[in-house]
Parts: C-alpha cells; sequence; structure tokens
C-alpha cells in the first residue's frame, strides 16, 4: 500500500470518530439540557436564600443533567420515524440510521442511573423521586403515547419540563412547598406558549408527521387565543414569588418587562399576516423571558453572599 493510501485510510478514521461523538452527543439534545440547567439554577438559588452547599449544588446540576439526557436519548428512539418526516429533525442520528436502537437505549440507560446516583448521593429522597417522575411523565406518558395521540399532549409534557426548576428548589428544602408549587405552575404555565409558538412556525413539520399539537388540530386562530391565554395567565403566576417574599426587586421589574412584552407579542398576533414569523418571535421571547427570571433568581440570592 502507498503512502497516500495510507494516509488517507488514518484520515478517514479520524473523521469517523468526532463524528460519531457528534452524534452521540445529539442524542442528548445539549440545547434541551442548557436551558433546563439554567431553570435548575433559579430554582436552586431561590431556595438557597443565600447559603450555599457545593455537594449540594454540583450533584443536583450534574444529576438533572444526566437524567434529562437519559430522557432526550429514550425520546430519539421512540420518535424517530416521525422524526424522519419533519425537516426539522430529519437529520438526527437514529432517523439517519448512524445510531443502533439498542446503542441509544443502553446510553439512555447509563445516563439516567448515573444521574439517579448522583441526585440520590448530594441531594434527598424527594429530589430523586421527582426527576424520576419528570423522566417517566416526558418518556413513559408523553412519547410513547400522548404526543401521537392527543392534543393535549403539550399540556402533559409541559410538567415534565417544569420539573427541572422544581428539582433544584427541592434539593436545597427537601420538602415540596408553597414555592416549588409555585414554580412548578410558573413553568407549567410558561410551557404552553413556548410549545405552540413552535407548533405554529413547525405547522408543516407536525402536519406531514401526523402529530396532532393543537394549530393542526384546531387552526392557528385557535392556538393563538390559547397563547394569549396561557401568557395572561403566566404573569399573575410569575408574579406570586413576590407575594408570596419568595423573590424581591429585581425578579419583580424583570418578571413584569418581560412578561409584559410578551403579552404584547401576543396580541400583535391578531393583526399580523405573517403567522411563522410572528412565531417566532414570540418563542424568542418566551426563551429571554424564562432565562431573564431564572438568572435574576440567582443573581438575587447571591447578593447576601457577596455583602
Amino acid at each position: 500500500m502507498d503512502h497516500a493510501a495510507s494516509a488517507s485510510q488514518h484520515d478517514d478514521r479520524l473523521n469517523v470518530a468526532p463524528s460519531r461523538w457528534r452524534d452521540l452527543l445529539a442524542l442528548t439534545k445539549p440545547g434541551i439540557i442548557g436551558g433546563n440547567l439554567i431553570a435548575t439554577l433559579g430554582g436552586y438559588f431561590l431556595a438557597a436564600h443565600g447559603t450555599f452547599d457545593w455537594v449540594t449544588f454540583a450533584s443536583v446540576m450534574m444529576g438533572i443533567a444526566l437524567v434529562i439526557a437519559s430522557g432526550c436519548a429514550c425520546n430519539n428512539v421512540i420518535d424517530r420515524d416521525i422524526d424522519a418526516l419533519m425537516a426539522r429533525t430529519r437529520h438526527r442520528p437514529l432517523a439517519k440510521g448512524r445510531i443502533s436502537i439498542t446503542q441509544a437505549l443502553g446510553i439512555s440507560a447509563l445516563l439516567g442511573v448515573a444521574g439517579v446516583v448522583c441526585l440520590a448521593l448530594g441531594t434527598n429522597g424527594l429530589t430523586v423521586a421527582l426527576a424520576v417522575i419528570g423522566w417517566g411523565v416526558y418518556v413513559g406518558v408523553y412519547s410513547l403515547y400522548m404526543k401521537r395521540h392527543s392534543e393535549y399532549g403539550t399540556l402533559v409534557g409541559s410538567l415534565s419540563g417544569a420539573m427541572p426548576p422544581v428539582v433544584g428548589y427541592c434539593a436545597v428544602t427537601g420538602q415540596f412547598d408553597s414555592g416549588a408549587f409555585m414554580l412548578l405552575v410558573i413553568f407549567c404555565l410558561w410551557q404552553m406558549p413556548h410549545s405552540y409558538a413552535i407548533a405554529i412556525f413547525r405547522y408543516a413539520d407536525y402536519r406531514r408527521a401526523s402529530i396532532p399539537v393543537l394549530p393542526v388540530v384546531h387552526g392557528i386562530k385557535r392556538a393563538k387565543h390559547h397563547i394569549l391565554g396561557y401568557i395572561v395567565a403566566f404573569i399573575p403566576a410569575s408574579l406570586a414569588l413576590v407575594l408570596a417574599s419568595q423573590a424581591g426587586a429585581g425578579y419583580l421589574c424583570v418578571a413584569l418587562t418581560m412578561g409584559g412584552y410578551w403579552l404584547y407579542l401576543a396580541l400583535c398576533g391578531y393583526r399580523l399576516d405573517d403567522d411563522v414569523r410572528w412565531a417566532k418571535k414570540v418563542f424568542g421571547v418566551s426563551i429571554l423571558t424564562i432565562t431573564a427570571m431564572s438568572l435574576v433568581m440567582v443573581l438575587e440570592a447571591m447578593v447576601p453572599m457577596w455583602v
């Protein structure tokens, strides 16, 4: 074999390894993990009230990240057929057959067990139970059945999506109190307009894959009504943390400003003709809103630690 051919084969092997790692990473949906970790941070520091424990903090952040990664890997296995039909997801590793079902399930199991062990060693039984319930709802109820069979799948999925900040909160408190309940309600309400906005600007994908989301089943106009209604409910729910003295003035300003602008955008949807462009704005502001609210929870809690 000449040197040129040998070098070519060596380069091919080097290219395969990074591609393989990229596929494995994509299986866990890093973007979803990142967003949920910010929410977990908010929940943790909201409960911490200026105190900080490295073991608890590291355990809950690492543990919930691994549990979420496990759930996302499982979701990729379950959704591989509909992923292949949707423009946004058709290049996912399982949809393209670059990773086998057995490999994906093995990775999911490994990540899930590691996450539960991490939570069990550094937090408390309630935190472990909430993380497992969130995983079960996302994989067992939402992905396996509700997503494909009911327009209420989004509502069920919002419960698992709201679990990370509650997990962060309960890792500190060890109990499901009024603060944990308010976080659950806030993040559930936030998930709905966020998800409906995605369903509007990805309408063709969802319809092609026969996924019964609200805009596909009842039309975009009705989805706009629901988006507006959920945002109207979200704003006072988010402010309840201030009324309960769980959050301070900084959080109040951010929640009012971002929530108010999100509401303004929802109202704009009734007079704009480009639904796709509008829905993308609603989606983008939803991300900014919940991220800003979570981060200000962190900052308000950290101020007493600095002074």
